[in-house]
């Protein structure tokens, strides 16, 4: 089991359901899990304690995860935050556009909930170095 009791992790996404899957998977693994609905209320959760690592849904009302990307990246206290897009956007090339604007991985959506933990932590650890 991936062992990530020492965690802290952002959830960024509109759908209740997305949001569920992924946290059910991370608590599994012992992280603590504080949920956004969107790119405004996550700003206020990364104001009270930077995570480990913030997944990030791209298509959002308000603000997309690409904005919010753009403004965690401008902050000199956040941007060391690896960001992961978690995304329907499935198509071919979609993953190299989505790292091109910035992002530190791309998981498509359905989630393999099998896999989410053991992939959340290799990402993370490749922007670690």
């Amino acid at each position: 089991m991936t062992d990530l009791s020492t965690w802290d992790v952002i959830i960024v996404d509109d759908e209740p359901d997305n949001i569920g899957v992924v946290q059910l998977v991370m608590e599994f693994h012992g992280a603590q899990v504080r949920v956004a609905e969107n790119g405004f209320a996550c700003l206020t959760l990364l104001e009270q304690s930077i995570p480990n690592v913030m997944l990030v849904d791209i298509q959002m009302p308000g603000m997309t995860g690409y904005e919010l990307l753009h403004l965690v990246r401008e902050n000199a206290l956040w941007r060391h935050i690896p960001m992961i897009a978690i995304t329907a956007y499935a198509m071919i090339g979609d993953a190299e556009r989505i790292l091109s604007f910035g992002f530190d991985g791309y998981l498509p959506k359905p989630i393999d909930a099998l896999k989410l933990a053991q992939q959340v932590r290799e990402i993370v650890e490749a922007k670690q170095g």
